[in-house]
């Protein structure tokens, strides 16, 4: 398959995760998160890097914010390993952005758009199931009986992250740290738009009519 170097950028909600790992199957290529390439290389040598802890695993055992330096030579560290990557949640604002500028070149940023609405629609949906744990959505995977899940019966809650206010704030860091990352690849020539609002079969096609 065709090595490519991806980025995926858009808010919470947005379909980023879902079309990535469509993407990496597809073209046998590395589906990178940062959460992913934190636990991956939670024993990564960092010891060069200001900070209380030689490893990430450190930061995580701790319960503490891992700081962009680390973050940033986590994911530089899967990058390196890869043979053709599509980034997912990083970079997360300006910052990491110049830096991946330092060590990776991006053929192509694709911005998934969709409105405030729509994603307070789908992050507010989601209902959990308080004793196995399976998630279902009232609009787009609702269970066969309201509130009740459909493989053990237990019932369905929504998670605080998911409550309305918190979803909104989380929507507002967005705007605020990485909402900025789409001038900054539009500058750059590198920034395509696709309608995120879209099915997503319609979406991936979208996408796939970009590729290089």
């Amino acid at each position: 398959m065709q090595s490519m170097e991806l980025l995926l950028v858009g808010a919470p909600g947005a379909g980023k995760g879902t079309q990535a790992a469509r993407l990496a199957a597809t073209y046998e290529i590395d589906h990178i998160t940062t959460g992913d390439a934190l636990r991956a290389n939670k024993d990564l040598d960092i010891s060069d890097v200001e900070g209380p802890y030689d490893t990430p695993r450190g930061y995580m055992d701790a319960g503490e914010l891992v700081p962009d330096a680390v973050v940033n030579r986590i994911v530089e560290s899967a990058i390196d390993a890869a043979d053709g990557y599509v980034l997912d949640g990083y970079p997360r604002n300006r910052s990491q952005a110049e830096h991946l500028e330092t060590f990776a070149t991006l053929e192509l940023v694709i911005y998934l758009d969709v409105g405030t609405e729509e994603l307070l629609r789908r992050l507010t949906g989601r209902r959990v199931c308080a004793d196995c744990g399976a998630t279902y959505h009232v609009d787009f995977d609702p269970p066969e009986q309201q509130g009740r899940c459909d493989e053990c019966g237990g019932k369905l809650q929504q998670r605080d992250d998911d409550r309305p206010a918190v979803v909104r704030e989380r929507l507002r860091v967005y705007r605020e740290e990485t909402a900025p990352l789409i001038d900054f690849y539009e500058d750059r020539d590198l920034l395509e738009r696709v309608d995120g609002e879209a099915d997503p079969d319609t979406v991936f096609a979208a996408i796939e009519r970009l590729l290089p």
